[in-house]
């Protein structure tokens, strides 16, 4: 197993990028279950235990802005079908400081490890524990080299209240780390305009590779 990645994104949560060069560093996976790709301003970095030197060619070859090569669609294609991997989406990924106390909203912790939403989050995240407010859950588990991401699901019925934002600023006060990270669909605004409203900062766009 490798650490670059966790030292590239607790580097990256705390304010120190890597340098805008246009460069792509490869790294090796921090673990068997995660592969994929990290893109900062003008800097990407690619985890894979792909051949590094097959990766720059592919990427080379990709018909895009070299700035953009590595969340090409191309490029992704090319390295899902080299790994025997799949993926979701890209993702816009934000990062927030913890915060002391409890949080400021009543929740209820789930611990039948069957239930659907801890299932369904153990399949990408690790240590998962989930809690039911009134309306919504908020999710805490530990994925991409062991970072703790936050999600936070929300009932139709009671959407445009602010619950969102209050789950998710709820993660902030539930991480056991001094930081805790999220990811949002770019084209699920109100997801988005959730998590920075409650203090989540952008840091990159990720697209997760994944087995099976």
């Amino acid at each position: 197993m490798s650490d670059e990645v966790a030292r590239i994104l607790a580097a990256a949560a705390r304010g120190a990028f890597p340098p805008p060069d246009g460069a792509t560093t490869v790294v090796p996976q921090p673990g068997t279950r995660d592969a994929g790709v990290l893109a900062f301003t003008a800097h990407s970095v690619v985890f894979t235990d792909a051949d590094p030197e097959w990766v720059r060619a592919a990427l080379a070859a990709t018909s895009s802005d070299p700035l953009a090569a590595s969340m090409n669609p191309g490029f992704l294609m090319a390295l899902m079908t080299r790994t025997g991997r799949h993926m979701n989406t890209i993702d816009l990924l934000t990062v927030a400081d913890a915060l002391p106390g409890p949080p400021p909203l009543e929740l209820r912790e789930i611990v039948d490890p069957d239930h659907p939403r801890v299932a369904r989050a153990l399949k990408f995240r690790d240590k998962v524990r989930v809690w039911a407010a009134d309306g919504g859950l908020v999710v805490l588990g530990r994925g991409v080299a062991g970072r703790w991401e936050a999600a936070v699901e929300v009932d139709e019925e009671v959407r445009h209240r602010g619950l969102g934002r209050a789950l998710a600023a709820a993660a902030r006060h539930l991480t056991p780390d001094s930081v805790v990270w999220a990811q949002q669909s770019p084209g699920n605004a109100r997801s988005v305009r959730a998590f920075q409203a409650a203090g989540y900062r952008p840091v990159a766009s990720e697209a997760l590779l994944v087995a099976g």
